[in-house]
């Protein structure tokens, strides 16, 4: 199916452009929120987080090894919500806000599940 590639360019920019981001804007976005978020060692996990995502996210664009590269970025996505997205349940708005900024995050995991069961697609690296 030639249309997955569509959901592998979706999926793989978000996490490229959010692990660009991560060393671009490292107080913002990098170690200064994954110190925010409680993350340990955020000097540490952040560029190590952002290089998974710009690897994996690169890999899974091109259809090379792509569900290998789903699974640790399930791994980052699942860690974001369960840190950032979670803890908003608690806080004022509840639900409804908690829903309204996660929506990108769980479009990610329905996206690389997705991915993780259909496979890259005829147009991909590992089919060439």
């Amino acid at each position: 199916m030639r249309a997955v590639i569509l959901i592998r360019i979706l999926v793989g920019w978000v996490f490229v452009s959010e692990g660009i981001q991560k060393f671009l804007f490292p107080a913002a976005l990098g170690w200064g929120r994954f110190a925010k978020i409680g993350i340990p060692y955020p000097h540490i996990s952040a560029p190590v987080v952002g290089a998974v995502e710009i690897l994996c996210g690169a890999l899974v664009i091109l259809g090379l090894q792509m569900r290998t590269a789903a699974v640790p970025l399930l791994i980052v996505i699942g860690t974001a919500i369960a840190t950032t997205k979670i803890p908003m349940l608690h806080h004022h708005g509840g639900v409804w806000a908690m829903l309204h900024e996660s929506r990108t995050d769980f479009s990610m995991v329905l996206g690389l599940l997705f991915l993780l069961i259909v496979g890259p697609g005829s147009w991909s690296v590992d089919r060439k």
